[in-house]
């Protein structure tokens, strides 16, 4: 089904159902069986938010050891600015989904997904899970050790994608 057509679905679904549930009947099409495809794993990002609050620390201490002749103001809010971008891109962990036909994650702080005819090939190794794209640009890259995801099970969800799809697959 194209996604148009999935999303007019969706939409029409959610009008019916408004009028079914005002009836007292039982609604139809839950949107929890429609996300039930879509596996999410999320990772945490811990290295550039602590460089981000370790330069804004470091700034803070260099800065008080000389005495200097610029805005006190301007000198605190790029301190404060350094810790508060390290707290956001805390917080903003990163994921991967994996759907019947694709795969998302975030990259430069926008959402990308790959249909399985843009995949070259998925490569699994210990701590790392590699997507090779088709298209433009670098291939995908999930670490075990910059971003903290379980790639065993990434991985094993990705086999099971690339069996089903027809993606060339390689575990090492």
């Amino acid at each position: 089904m194209a996604r148009s057509w999935e999303r007019m679905v969706r939409k029409n679904t959610k009008n019916v159902n408004k009028v079914r549930k005002k009836q007292g009947q039982q609604v139809i099409g839950a949107s929890r069986d429609a996300k039930s495809g879509v596996d999410r794993y999320v990772g945490r990002n811990l290295i550039l938010p602590l460089t981000l609050v370790a330069f804004g620390l470091l700034y803070a201490l260099l800065y008080s050891a000389v005495d200097q002749k610029t805005s006190p103001a301007l000198f605190w809010a790029t301190v404060g600015l350094y810790i508060f971008l390290g707290v956001v891109i805390f917080l903003r962990r990163p994921y991967i989904s994996v759907d019947k036909s694709s795969v998302g994650t975030r990259r430069f702080n926008r959402d990308v997904r790959l249909d399985a005819s843009q995949i070259k090939d998925i490569t699994v190794q210990k701590g790392y899970v590699v997507i090779g794209t088709k298209a433009k640009g670098s291939n995908w890259v999930f670490s075990r050790l910059m971003n903290r995801y379980d790639t065993v099970v990434i991985g094993e969800r990705l086999k099971e994608y690339a069996r089903v799809n027809n993606v060339p697959f390689e575990e090492r």
